[in-house]
């Protein structure tokens, strides 16, 4: 007994049935516009019947193909949210090696291998970070003391015969205020210093036994943070070594289609890293040398130390030149008093008004193109995650990768554009 013809065979059928009609139908108007005779043109076969129905076939492993996708989506996303912090160590270090190439590619010329390159930049910078808080911590160790000698001394001529007389604040105020303190100090049963010891001394085991976990906790985070920095830069060292391999490896992993839009971009995301990096740069030694002249001009003592540090800040965008200023404000007061502090902050504002504007439009407007509304956008997101990035290093990624982000932005505009 004959087997009865499938569904997907009577499809087939049906479009053969359909093609012969079409091409009979375009061979009699061509016969017609050629003998100059109309013809009536032949009919379609009525729509509805059972006969001209074409059934479309979902097979069981396409849609196990499409779940099983849709899984393994979901599953990767769920493994890079568990290792994201791994993630991040690898995507920081990614990121020093294409700060990092053009130098090492400026060294390879000079004959220098790629490796030996690598490890000249990391000694270069590894020598100005141990100057640097090498001549910080005598300072601070300094300031510190400088510090305390003069609470000491406030506070043995206060607890003397407390009295309270500030300048901006009338007379009436000052003796309400002096009787503040004068009830607060007869309250606490201290009289003089010996007696503000003894309470201070009571007070000091809850405090210290509150602040013993702190401070295992901030031990924990810096032996964190050192083993991290070393792993970036062990990744960062043979990422750069590898670069071409890397490449390769990557465009491999690619459809041919997107080849050489990932070469394209790559190369953008390159230049785009260099030039912030190179203006960078010239941002710090622009302003340390500015806050060096002036700082040797006023007399300030450690101008070498506080010029270092005021552009080793201007790698934080917008805050960094008041973190850079506080320093020396510091110093200007406890030496030289109120006047002396006031002047040295109009000096470090002065530096900060040539450096928003001329230097800023000059170098880094040149060198990311981004404009101030970006560069705030990028901060507050890089300040949003603190459970998986740090606010500080948020801050100092957000100019490069805010700059990352606009190259598609604007690749995705054009393309919206032409079509």
């Amino acid at each position: 007994m004959a087997k009865k013809p499938s569904e997907s065979f009577k499809s087939i059928q049906i479009l053969s049935a359909k093609a012969h009609s079409l091409w009979a139908l375009a061979k009699q108007r061509m016969q017609s516009a050629k003998d100059g005779k109309s013809s009536k043109p032949q009919e379609f076969p009525a729509k509805g019947k059972p006969e001209d129905t074409i059934f479309l076939d979902v097979k069981i492993s396409t849609a196990a193909k499409t779940t099983l996708t849709i899984v393994g989506v979901l599953t990767l996303v769920w493994v890079l949210f568990l290792i994201r912090d791994k993630l991040l160590i690898l995507v920081l270090a990614s990121f020093l090696a294409v700060v990092m190439d053009p130098n090492v590619r400026r060294l390879e010329r000079f004959g220098i291998p790629r490796g030996i390159a690598v490890i000249l930049l990391y000694l270069i910078f590894l020598s100005v970070f141990i100057f640097l808080v090498a001549s910080l911590i005598p300072i601070v160790a300094s300031q510190l003391q400088d510090l305390a000698r003069f609470i000491n001394q406030r506070a043995d001529l206060f607890l003397s015969s407390p009295h309270v007389d500030l300048s901006f604040l009338s007379a009436s105020m000052n003796e309400r205020l002096t009787e503040l303190m004068q009830q607060i100090l007869q309250d606490a049963g201290i009289k003089d210093r010996a007696s503000a010891l003894f309470q201070f001394g009571q007070n000091l085991s809850s405090v210290a036994q509150s602040s013993l976990g702190f401070a295992v906790q901030i031990a924990g985070s810096v032996v964190n943070f050192v083993v991290n920095l070393i792993l970036i830069l062990f990744l960062a060292f043979f990422i750069e070594l590898e670069r071409e391999k890397i490449g390769d490896f990557v465009r491999a992993l690619l459809p041919r289609g997107f080849r050489s839009y990932y070469d394209t971009k790559s190369d953008a995301i390159y230049h785009k890293m260099a030039q912030w990096f190179q203006g960078q740069l010239i941002m710090c030694l622009a302003i340390s040398i500015l806050t060096f002249i002036a700082l040797e001009i006023l007399g300030m003592p450690y101008s070498v130390t506080l010029a270092l540090f005021a552009g080793f800040t201007e790698f934080i965008p917008y805050a960094g030149p008041l973190l850079g200023a506080i320093p020396a404000v510091l110093i200007a007061l406890t030496q030289f008093g109120m006047v002396w502090g006031l002047i040295v902050a109009l000096i470090y504002y002065v530096i900060q008004l040539c450096e928003n504007n001329i230097l800023v439009p000059l170098v880094m407007k040149h060198a990311v193109g981004l404009s101030p509304i970006a560069i705030m956008f990028g901060m507050l997101v890089g300040v949003s995650f603190p459970g998986t990035i740090h606010p500080v290093l948020g801050i100092i990624l957000a100019v490069p990768v805010t700059a990352i982000i606009t190259i598609f932005i604007q690749d995705f505009y054009l393309m919206r554009k032409r079509k």
